[in-house]
């Protein structure tokens, strides 16, 4: 028949439960440790995109400034070109178009690279690009 040995029946065996303990507190601790990981990139990731949306809207905003002013250059321009175009020179209204739509188009130029600069943010941030 068979030969039991008996130290083999009396030795306490380690119980399933122990083992699927085990395995679930590493599994856990491991868990926790990608857990972390996780929330240390995530972070990361949040800081960078900050720091990009405050340079992006740093731009926007000198480029939105210098378009306003050279758009107030403009209107003092052509105020000062109509004063001197009610003279009876001819040449003064040819200077005041010229220095007006240069300034104009400088300000158009400059607003143009606004909204682009929004538009990159605005496609950062998921949003919809303005076309």
């Amino acid at each position: 028949m068979h030969d039991i040995d008996p130290a083999v029946e009396t030795a306490p065996a380690p119980s399933l439960s122990d083992a699927h303990q085990r395995s679930l507190n590493e599994d856990l601790h491991q868990l926790a440790q990608d857990a972390r990981a996780y929330a240390e990139a995530e972070f990361q990731f949040q800081k960078t995109r900050a720091a990009f949306a405050v340079s992006a809207s740093k731009s926007v905003i000198v480029y939105g400034v210098v378009a306003l002013v050279l758009v107030f250059f403009a209107v003092m321009a052509l105020v000062i070109g109509l004063v001197i175009a009610l003279a009876p020179l001819i040449t003064a209204w040819g200077s005041t178009a010229v220095v007006t739509l240069a300034l104009l188009g400088l300000a158009a130029f400059l607003l143009l690279r606004a909204k682009k600069r929004i538009s990159v943010l605005m496609t950062v941030f998921g949003g919809e690009n303005p076309k």
